[in-house]
C-alpha cells in the first residue's frame, strides 16, 4: 500500500516530468477511479500548465495554472508511469495525462481503489478531508497538545489523520519501535521527553524511508521492518530477522491493536 514515502517518490517523479509541462489531453481508459466526472476533469486539465507540485501526507498534488489543483490518491495499489507509446503503456493503466513534450504520465491501479479529484486548493482540500499537518512538518510540541489528554492508545491515534497525515501502519510500528514505545501506551501518559522521542522517531523512519524511495529491503539492519515476514535482506540466509535487532535473542512478537496487525519488541517496548 503506498505509503507517505512512496508517495513523496511519486511526487518527485511527477515534478520531473510533468513541471511546467502543458497537458495537452485527458486519456481515461477506466472512469472508476474517477472521483471527479470526466467532462469536468478534462474542461480544467486540457490546456492547463502545470505548475508545481505538492503533498499532504498520503495525498499528491499537481498545481495547475487555473489556481485549482489535481489531487492523487493511489489507494491500496496505485503507483505513476510514464511513456511515449501507446504499446509501452504500463499494465493497469487507468487514466494517461498527454503532455506537449510527447509524454504520457499513467495513474497505475490493478485493484482500482485510487482516486483522481479536482479541488480549488489544497487548504480547502486539507479542511475537507479533516487533515492534520503532514507527519514530515509535525512538531514535537503539536504531537504533545494533541495527544497529552487522549487516553486512547498510541498507535491508533498515531494512526489518525486528523491528527497528522501520512503515517501507516507499518511506519507507526517502526516510529514506536525507534521511540522505544509500546503501541497500547495511553497517550496521556508520555513525558515531555517521550514525546520529543516520538516526535525524532517519526523523522527518522520517514526521511530514511523517502531517501530509499521506498525500496524496504534496503533499509538500515537497525530497523523493524526487517522482522515483518517480508525478507531476510538484513541478515541473508537466516531468521535473524524475526529478532529484535538490538537484542538479538528476543523475538518480535506479532499482535493486533485496534485490528491492526502490530509488531513489537516485548524487551524495548515494554507496556508500563
Amino acid at each position: 500500500m503506498p505509503e507517505l514515502p512512496e508517495v513523496e517518490t511519486y511526487r518527485r517523479f511527477l515534478d520531473e516530468v510533468m513541471l511546467h509541462q502543458s497537458i495537452t489531453a485527458l486519456e481515461v481508459k477506466d472512469a472508476h477511479v474517477l472521483a471527479t466526472d470526466e467532462d469536468t476533469l478534462r474542461r480544467a486539465l486540457v490546456g492547463r500548465t502545470v505548475t508545481g507540485t505538492s503533498r499532504l501526507g498520503k495525498n499528491c498534488f499537481l498545481l495547475l495554472s487555473s489556481g485549482q489543483v489535481l489531487v492523487l490518491h493511489f489507494g491500496m495499489t496505485g503507483d505513476v508511469g510514464a511513456y511515449r507509446d501507446e504499446a509501452d503503456a504500463p499494465r493497469f493503466t487507468r487514466v494517461a495525462f498527454h503532455l506537449e513534450s510527447g509524454l504520457r504520465v499513467a495513474f497505475i491501479d490493478p485493484r482500482k481503489f485510487g482516486r483522481i479529484r479536482l479541488a480549488e486548493g489544497i487548504a480547502q482540500y486539507q479542511q475537507a478531508k479533516k487533515l492534520g499537518p503532514d507527519a514530515l512538518d509535525v512538531t514535537a510540541e503539536q504531537l504533545q497538545n494533541k495527544l497529552a489528554k487522549r487516553k486512547t492508545f498510541l498507535k491508533p491515534l498515531l494512526l489518525d489523520q486528523s491528527i497528522t497525515a501520512g503515517l501507516g501502519n507499518w511506519i507507526v510500528d517502526e516510529v514506536l519501535f525507534q521511540a522505544r514505545l509500546h503501541p497500547e501506551r495511553p497517550a496521556h501518559t508520555l513525558t515531555t521527553p517521550e514525546f520529543e522521542d516520538l516526535h525524532g522517531a517519526i523523522q527518522l523512519v520517514l526521511r530514511t524511508a523517502i531517501g530509499h524511495e521506498a525500496t524496504y529491503r534496503e533499509f538500515p539492519a537497525s530497523f523493524l521492518i526487517h522482522a515483518r515476514e517480508w525478507d531476510d535482506s538484513a541478515t541473508p540466509g537466516t531468521d535473524q530477522h524475526q529478532f529484535c535487532p538490538r537484542h538479538a535473542t528476543t523475538k518480535i512478537e506479532k499482535t493486533y491493536v485496534g485490528g491492526r496487525a502490530t509488531y513489537t519488541c516485548p524487551h524495548c517496548q515494554q507496556l508500563r
